[in-house]
């Protein structure tokens, strides 16, 4: 009987000693205590910042840290596995994010034992796009009310100051795109992936043009369609339940924010062909999305199983590439990194504040869910190779100015000519 429970156990100690091995290495910057399944302590890095300190109370939880490192430690997390004892979230997953890519060269003893494990690829056909939005996007609007700004703005803020609250941030970020949209009164826009319709209320209110979103969650649509009603926009702003491949006819202005996460990789070029198609021939268009600085990559297992199925965020290359093949022109590019890393901070501070309403929703494994979510997609802004891109297109290359001074000009223009009861001195995180 005994020596069944050593034989049971001692692959639960290897994986253990495996995974210190990697994080002894791996470890360079901040320090990482981690308190094993047996009880002992582990201290790995040097005195600096981040700090932070986990208890584990599975002994299986290092062979799946092997297995995968982001799903291993995610899973651990919602299950109430991994404890931490001292820091923050956000403290762990820089550390965690910093040194993945080295844990995910463990030895092949390591994935051998990590086996049973291993994540398995999943697809994002054409066919389940509508549900793979569903999966997200049609949760209670009442959770997305808890940490979102009242504009329902779920997308990368632009904190042009630096200490901007996260309402005006929402605000300036689509100052910004329009701007660079060059809007003219009465112009045609189409807004593929309209979410809870916030910027194409704006664009319409604000600018006097004509806008149709597509967006395919009901819980959406139903959102934003009240919104019009209420706004007194009708008929200038409709949305609808479309896929962006069924829409019809020209418009002078394309925007599209937060949705190219959605398209799949094999669908880019398909993507930007009906861009083109539907693109007035001296339109320009705006994508506003998630992407990566370096090479082509792998989802991230848990935010495809948990967060996001289906969804992949681009290189610059591959985006780039299936624009080269449908005849558009790129006429600006900007990164905003870390302007997302303020946003997804200022997301999980008001979701903390507002912890126990979201457990009244949904339950306390959801909310251990959420926080994981929001703090390791901020470090992987932080430290990691994740982006935000804003690439400006158009048919006819003189659709654009030769120099960004329109865009600075309009907003100068926008600022003065809006009167927003929005206070610019209120952080982020009072939400008084």
């Amino acid at each position: 009987m005994m020596k069944e429970a050593l034989r049971s156990i001692l692959p639960e100690r290897i994986a253990f000693k495996i995974l210190a091995k990697a994080l002894e290495r791996a470890v360079q910057q901040g320090s990482l205590v981690v308190v094993d399944p047996w009880g002992q302590r582990h201290v790995f890095g040097s005195e600096d910042t981040p700090r932070a300190s986990v208890r584990l109370d599975d002994p299986r939880t290092p062979a799946r840290v092997l297995a995968d490192p982001m799903l291993g430690v995610g899973e651990a997390y919602m299950d109430g596995t991994l404890v931490l004892e001292e820091g923050s979230l956000r403290d762990l997953l820089v550390i965690g994010v910093s040194i993945a890519d080295d844990l995910a060269k463990a030895s092949p003893a390591a994935r051998e034992l990590a086996g049973p494990f291993q994540k398995r690829q999943r697809r994002n056909p054409i066919a389940r796009a509508r549900a793979n939005v569903a999966h997200h996007y049609d949760l209670s609007e009442d959770l997305y009310l808890l940490f979102l700004d009242p504009d329902l703005q779920y997308s990368c803020a632009y904190f042009q100051d630096g200490d901007e609250s996260l309402e005006v941030a929402q605000a300036k970020k689509k100052r910004h795109i329009a701007a660079k949209l060059r809007l003219e009164t009465g112009g045609r826009v189409l807004d593929i992936g309209s979410g809870w319709g916030g910027l194409a209320l704006e664009l319409a209110s604000r600018h006097g043009v004509e806008v149709d979103g597509l967006t395919l969650s009901d819980e959406q649509l139903r959102v934003a369609s009240a919104r019009v009603s209420a706004s007194g926009l009708e008929p200038h702003v409709r949305f609808h339940l479309r896929d962006y491949r069924h829409e019809t006819g020209t418009y002078d202005r394309i925007v599209s924010v937060g949705m190219f996460e959605h398209v799949g990789q094999p669908h880019y070029r398909e993507f930007f062909n009906i861009v083109h198609r539907l693109l007035a021939p001296d339109g320009l268009a705006v994508i506003h999305a998630i992407g990566r600085t370096g090479p082509p990559a792998e989802n991230d297992p848990w935010i495809e199983k948990y967060i996001f199925p289906g969804g992949y965020c681009p290189s610059l290359s591959e985006v780039f590439t299936a624009v080269e093949h449908s005849g558009l022109r790129v006429t600006d590019v900007e990164l905003l990194p870390l302007h997302y890393a303020e946003t997804l901070r200022c997301w999980s501070e008001r979701f903390r504040a507002n912890r126990a309403r979201a457990a009244e929703i949904y339950d306390e494994r959801f909310c251990r869910m959420w926080e994981f979510y929001l703090a390791a997609c901020e470090a992987a802004f932080r430290v990691g190779s994740m982006t935000v891109f804003q690439i400006q297109l158009t048919r006819d290359i003189k659709a654009s100015p030769a120099t960004r001074d329109y865009m600075i000009d309009e907003e100068r223009r926008l600022l003065v000519s809006e009167n927003s009861p929005i206070d610019e001195r209120l952080p982020c995180d009072d939400l008084s």
